[in-house]
């Protein structure tokens, strides 16, 4: 009996021995996982976000070369109605359709996207503080 527990202890130390041996066997060279685009039959917002850039301007389309419809500064809490992806020839942009004191598109990178406007005020006081 004491031989078989003894073995029993021995093949669970040399498993747990070669666990992280083979869990870690390498860095995965994994794409960016991008958020999908917003149905048009979704609901009437996408979330909330943070203006993370000292000034900004909005566009009137999901474009670089838009327009621009209104400007926000840092801090800055906006609903986020939309969300779509432009592919160029050099890259993929992911542009927010947002509402704050003014409403259009804005780059994605360009605001810190919260569950909800709760989350989002928070940050926003964190973020204008010195």
């Amino acid at each position: 009996m004491k031989k078989t527990i003894y073995t029993r202890v021995l093949v669970c130390c040399a498993i747990l021995a070669l666990l992280p041996a083979t869990a870690c066997t390498g860095r995965r060279n994994e794409a960016p996982v991008l958020p999908p685009e917003t149905s048009p039959l979704s609901q009437s917002y996408v979330g909330y976000g943070v203006i993370n850039v000292l000034h900004t301007r909005l566009s009137a389309e999901a474009a670089a070369d838009a327009h621009a419809s209104g400007h926000e500064r840092m801090g800055t809490v906006v609903s986020i109605h939309e969300r779509r992806l432009v592919r160029t020839d050099e890259r993929t942009d992911s542009w927010l359709l947002v509402q704050g004191e003014s409403r259009g598109w804005i780059l994605e990178e360009l605001v810190d996207v919260y569950a909800n406007e709760s989350q989002a005020r928070t940050a926003s006081e964190a973020m204008r503080r010195p």
